[in-house]
């Protein structure tokens, strides 16, 4: 300003050379801000992509009787049941009740491939916005409108926090100190310049000079871009779908040294699969999972599908139907702790061992001696023993277990070599929580954590930190990571905190 009211008052005297220095002062101004408004524009356009997902379809309301009825999908609310075939987007979040669907989740994910959602397992879940591409799935709304996945992220995208992250602050300051320095030297250095030239009969220097003295001088770019490089930060990683919730939490992450990660959902899949069958002396193998296979067929849990799936890999069983006067599928129960089929007067059950034991025994039969070992060699490598029994004979144990991600050992050890220790999480008792760890490959873990237990188990980290930081100065932050979109308060401690949609 000051040199664009100079070039006014000395029009006709060098007016050119005043120009030039103008010009590239506006233009020093002009690219700081324009790069703020840009990166900022970058913010808004995510959340108009995700804005433009939520369209407003009709979906195919189930009403009383199965009748279908056409209604928009703003109008339905949480416990809807809706049908979506084909080419149908799904209106709105919500769990798989019946059915199996490739469905394209790109338009959240970014991941082009179609994925598999089908009924009662941990791939139930469906999110509004997303395209069924194949067969036929009947959907229970989970959310009513602005409640959705979708909402909360656009809410979360357009309230990221924009403050200064304290890398930002510091340089502020440091900026600040430099440019007063330099100012104190510019103007001391313009009336001696005027004596120095007045006194050798030299041409003074103008206030064009130096104010472009001063700004050469001043770091005035870097505090110009201060803000546009730290929303360029967050920008970056949500073209990894990751959404940071502001610039600092992108610098925390960086310098984190200990991730707390929670185990069920994030570490493994989240629910017990069957890893093999172990039939009691007499007995083979392929009659035990034969047996587990038909009590499960109409088992809709994530174990019971997985014993399906466990017997057609290893002995080659294919499904048979169980819907009809033939067979009566018999549900599980708190109170009989047991689930099954009965077919001709005959009962193929499977459940928790004493539930079974105390069932055989009602039905006159014994219980093989080798039976006990087998469940307590599988509780204490942390699995779940699962007897199948057909009326008076005990046929075997299924062993259940969590899981693993796969590629879970290869990514702790990336983060080992990145410096980062990683901590596990879970309620379970120690012989399982150990057993999970040590087949993960995390470095540590906590078991039996409550919340109480894991607030202390943070400040204990943060205070092995702390005291770190004395002799390594700036090291060390602590995150978590969890498979729940909001992570919750007992985690608040933790300098950093991430969460994955379900």
């Amino acid at each position: 300003m000051l040199v664009t009211l100079d070039l006014v008052v000395s029009w006709g005297e060098d007016f050119s050379y005043t120009l030039q220095i103008a010009l590239w002062l506006w233009f020093t101004i002009l690219f700081a801000n324009f790069a703020e408004a840009m990166a900022e524009g970058r913010g808004k356009a995510q959340a108009d992509s995700l804005r433009r997902a939520k369209t407003d379809t009709m979906a195919q309301l189930v009403a009383e009787g199965g009748k279908l009825q056409p209604v928009p999908s703003l109008r339905l609310r949480k416990g809807d049941l809706v049908l979506c075939g084909p080419g149908d987007i799904i209106p709105g979040d919500g769990e798989v009740v019946e059915g199996i669907a490739t469905v394209d989740e790109s338009v959240i994910t970014g991941e082009s491939a179609p994925v598999i959602r089908e009924s009662g397992g941990d791939r139930s879940a469906v999110t509004g916005g997303t395209r069924v591409l194949s067969d036929q799935i009947k959907v229970r709304i989970t959310s009513n409108p602005g409640e959705t996945f979708l909402d909360r992220m656009i809410a979360l995208v357009e309230g990221a926090d924009r403050r200064k992250t304290p890398n930002e602050i510091a340089l502020n300051i440091l900026l600040a100190g430099l440019s007063l320095v330099f100012l104190l030297a510019v103007v001391t250095l313009f009336p001696f310049a005027r004596y120095a030239t007045a006194s050798a009969g030299g041409q003074p220097p103008s206030l064009a000079d130096m104010v472009a003295l001063l700004v050469c001088l001043i770091p005035t770019t870097i505090g110009g871009l201060l803000s546009a490089i730290g929303i360029a930060g967050m920008d970056r990683v949500m073209q990894h779908n990751v959404l940071a919730f502001s610039g600092r939490a992108v610098e925390a992450a960086g310098d984190v040294n200990t991730l707390l990660l929670d185990k069920t959902g994030t570490i493994t899949l989240g629910n017990r699969q069957a890893v093999e069958f172990l039939p009691v002396k007499g007995v083979g193998e392929p009659e035990l999972a034969d047996a587990a296979q038909y009590a499960s067929l109409a088992d809709e849990t994530p174990e019971g599908r997985s014993i399906v799936v466990l017997a057609k890999r290893l002995h080659g069983l294919r499904g048979r139907p169980v819907a009809g006067d033939e067979a009566r599928f018999i549900p599980f129960t708190a109170q009989t702790r047991m689930s099954g089929v009965e077919l001709g007067g005959t009962r193929i059950m499977k459940g928790a061992a004493d539930a079974v034991k105390s069932f055989v025994r009602s039905q006159g039969g014994a219980i093989p001696s080798d039976l006990d070992p087998m469940v307590e060699r599988i509780a204490r490598t942390g699995g779940t023993p699962l007897v199948v029994a057909r009326d008076r004979r005990v046929l075997g144990v299924v062993h259940l277990k969590d899981v693993i991600k796969g590629g879970m050992r290869e990514r702790f050890s990336e983060l080992r070599a990145m410096g980062i220790s990683t901590v596990m999480i879970t309620g379970d008792n120690k012989l399982t929580a150990a057993s999970i760890a040590r087949e993960a490959g995390v470095d540590d873990f906590l078991a039996e954590a409550t919340p109480d237990l894991l607030r202390l188990e943070v400040f204990a980290r943060r205070k092995e930190i702390m005291r770190s930081r004395r002799g390594y100065p700036g090291s060390g932050q602590v995150g978590c990571a969890r498979s729940a979109f909001d992570p919750p308060p007992h985690l608040s401690s933790t300098w950093v905190g991430g969460g994955s949609p379900p």
